[in-house]
């Protein structure tokens, strides 16, 4: 099941049209408060938002998805006319998977749709017990503990520890975190690896030393 939050009227209903057409089960909504009614309901497998909404805006309804352990792994693209460095930093930032800006083309947001929900069937086969510098992952819990302390990460906070851990001894460049984590690969983008690692360490506190940054490359943890 696809939700669609589009208060335009035209593009929603293109959307929902496109996507049936390509056998997806669709619900569209122009209000987020029809949206937050059927949320009560039944969790979406993936969910289409725009930012520009009456009411409230979709980064508001991002950040309050993320921060709900009921719906904080709901696959988000976001819709949006803005391209400018800023907006999309701060919709990776707040967890979106991806972002898609108007006017776009049907298919490209159809191949777009199949790319993020083929990422998390790929991460829910591969799950398992990590262990390494007094931090323990439960990758099918979703939980995290640095020595005794149990810490609450948000997803893509959580994706980017288990990646580290799991390539331990190595360097992973901001790109492959990039192109692993969030599925897109740009310069402009990469600056949101270096707002996430941020306040990974923060939350590690005395074990964040475990993630050394290499200077003019990316991360490895130690």
């Amino acid at each position: 099941m696809v939700y669609i939050l589009e208060d335009d009227d035209n593009i929603r209903k293109l959307i929902n049209y496109s996507l049936k057409s390509q056998g997806f089960e669709v619900q569209d909504f122009a209000l987020p408060s029809a949206f937050w009614t059927a949320l009560q309901t039944k969790n979406p497998d993936l969910l289409l938002l725009d930012i520009m909404l009456p009411e409230e805006d979709g980064i508001s309804i991002l950040k309050k998805l993320r921060s709900n352990p009921k719906t904080s792994t709901i696959p988000v693209i976001m819709l949006t006319a803005k391209d400018s460095e800023y907006d999309v930093v701060t919709g990776l930032d707040s967890g979106a998977d991806d972002y898609v800006t108007k006017p776009f083309g049907m298919m490209a947001l159809v191949s777009r749709i199949k790319a993020v929900l083929r990422r998390y069937e790929k991460s829910d086969s591969h799950k398992e017990l990590l262990e390494a510098g007094g931090i323990k992952i439960d990758e099918n819990q979703h939980t995290v503990f640095a020595g005794n302390q149990q810490l609450f990460l948000t997803v893509k906070e959580f994706d980017l520890l288990v990646l580290l851990i799991k390539n331990r001894g190595n360097v992973l460049t901001r790109e492959q975190l990039l192109e692993s984590v969030w599925g897109i690969s740009s310069e402009i983008e990469s600056r949101t690896v270096d707002v996430h690692i941020r306040t990974l360490r923060a939350k590690l506190g005395e074990y964040e030393k475990n993630i050394e940054t290499i200077r003019g490359v990316g991360y490895k943890f130690n």
